[in-house]
């Protein structure tokens, strides 16, 4: 069913995904231990039903549909991997260790998402 919403559609879920996952996992300090998948769909089904303009689009019986849920959490899965599985860029992993050498810290990051949170952090004990 998926399959079958337009390509703007598409897109436009596929970005909520993204977002609501990066800022869960923000939430979360990117902790493994703290992560659950049913709280980030919670807070993912919070952000459609009261943010996403995209959500009011979806018929509502496409909406009820079993196979439309089971679809979007496919794609929810593949977004996720997509996410995690992205190495950090080269500038990132460079301006992450310059900083962390004026800190004096050893966060841990492996993907450029979780890699943009590190960068963040250490901007804001950097004061910048």
């Amino acid at each position: 069913m998926f399959k079958d919403l337009s390509p703007n559609l598409k897109s436009s879920i596929t970005r909520s995904i993204t977002q609501t996952f990066e800022q869960y996992m923000s939430d979360i300090d990117w902790s493994e231990e703290k992560f659950s998948i049913d709280d980030y769909i919670a807070s993912w089904r919070e952000y459609i039903t009261t943010k996403a303009l995209w959500y009011s689009k979806i018929p509502d019986e496409m909406k009820r549909d079993p196979k439309f849920h089971e679809d979007l959490a496919q794609r929810i899965n593949e977004i996720i991997q997509r996410i995690l599985s992205e190495p950090p860029s080269e500038e990132q992993i460079a301006t992450i260790q310059i900083m962390q050498e004026k800190l004096n810290t050893h966060y841990e990051y492996a993907c450029k998402a979780e890699a943009v949170y590190v960068e963040t952090l250490l901007k804001n004990h950097l004061g910048i």
